[in-house]
């Protein structure tokens, strides 16, 4: 997720999660059920944790985003 959206309300933010969750879905999603039908073990593992891990991404930009437009003490 590159784009750069302002989040002012939780509506906003309910559609920022909606779009983020359905990025990571349609990204790791496939992956992760592919290995879960035709892979071995270490495939799902990896595959499992790629998705994990799309979602750590995810949150932190989030919270990075939101650091940065904290209002300074």
């Amino acid at each position: 997720m590159n784009e750069t959206i302002k989040i002012d309300s939780r509506g906003d933010f309910g559609l920022w999660a909606i779009e983020a969750a359905k990025q990571i879905v349609g990204e790791q999603g496939f992956e992760l059920a592919k290995a879960a039908r035709d892979g071995s073990e270490e495939e799902l593992r990896s595959a499992g944790n790629a998705l994990g891990q799309a979602i750590t991404n995810v949150l932190l930009e989030l919270y990075d985003g939101l650091l940065d437009g904290a209002p300074e003490a």
